[in-house]
């Protein structure tokens, strides 16, 4: 069983949403752990192996054997020239210890094939691969972390993965249409990634932000802040007393069947209270109907 809102760590790891304080980061990892979360969702490609490092860090500090962890592999930052995409059987092996030692684990409970694409996925016989990792108790199950739908889809044709992980928010919701329905019939647990459109929920972001150089928002177009800047302008109506838009969009992910966790990020411990927090709130009827609507 798994708390319904998880941990995110990829900004923890000082590479994809801005600099942070590792201090910090244990501190609000620690305030996860002690509100609830059993769940925590990582990569090795965060911060390469960072994240994990955190994570092991306090787990070790609790003492703490009984916590979900969620990890990924697939990219390959270990040689130089760059990080690469590999899938090779070897390689697959060889990451996964690297990640069982940061982590200070004997297995891994879900290891997650991290976007890469069904042709490349197939080529290299990863399913065979995992299959033979879960045999020797190295992994209890695995999934795939889909970068785009369809991958999610052709994933679950094959019948292979025990969890599917994407993109699903109230501005990203054709996984609930077209993806959702599939698990469910297949018996697939879904986890539910970027609640807050990356943070652009959050309502502290408009078409004018600037992003530092080790967050991957700064890539985005003018444009397309200023279209989600728009769409984010339309759900003030979910800001109430005693509840932020921030929680209303992590609540929202929850209210479909299919979702078995969400994992929102966080960055400090006031950050992880307001996510965790959003369990305790509720939408009606009528600002489901809304959000349900294409903004």
């Amino acid at each position: 069983m798994v708390s319904e809102i998880g941990f995110g760590t990829w900004g923890i790891s000082g590479r994809g949403y801005g600099p942070t304080d590792d201090t910090e980061s244990i501190r609000t990892l620690h305030k996860a752990l002690d509100l609830g979360v059993n769940f925590i969702d990582t990569a090795d490609s965060y911060g390469d192996g960072h994240s994990e490092e955190l994570i092991g860090k306090v787990l070790k500090e609790r003492g703490d054997k009984e916590t979900i962890i969620a990890t990924k592999f697939g990219w390959d930052f270990y040689g130089r020239g760059g990080i690469r995409s590999n899938l090779r059987r070897d390689y697959i092996s060889f990451a996964l210890e690297q990640s069982l030692k940061r982590l200070r684990r004997d297995r891994i409970d879900i290891y997650q094939i991290h976007n890469s694409k069904p042709d490349a996925i197939k080529k290299h016989g990863v399913y065979e691969t995992l299959d033979e990792l879960k045999k020797q108790g190295k992994i209890r199950f695995y999934g795939v972390s889909a970068l785009y739908l369809n991958d999610g889809i052709e994933a679950i044709k094959t019948g292979n993965p025990h969890t599917i992980q994407v993109v699903y928010n109230i501005l990203d919701q054709e996984a609930g249409e077209k993806l959702f329905p599939r698990a469910i019939k297949n018996n697939i647990g879904i986890i539910a990634r970027e609640p807050l459109a990356s943070g652009i929920m959050s309502s502290k972001y408009d078409e004018n932000s600037k992003f530092p150089k080790s967050d991957h928002r700064r890539g985005w177009s003018k444009s397309f802040l200023e279209e989600r800047a728009r769409k984010v302008s339309k759900l003030k109506f979910l800001e109430k007393e005693g509840r932020s838009l921030t929680q209303a969009a992590i609540r929202f992910t929850l209210y479909n069947e299919a979702v078995s966790v969400v994992i929102p990020g966080a960055k400090t411990e006031r950050q992880v209270e307001e996510n965790v927090n959003a369990g305790e709130i509720e939408l009606d009827v009528s600002e489901l109907k809304r959000l349900e609507e294409r903004l």
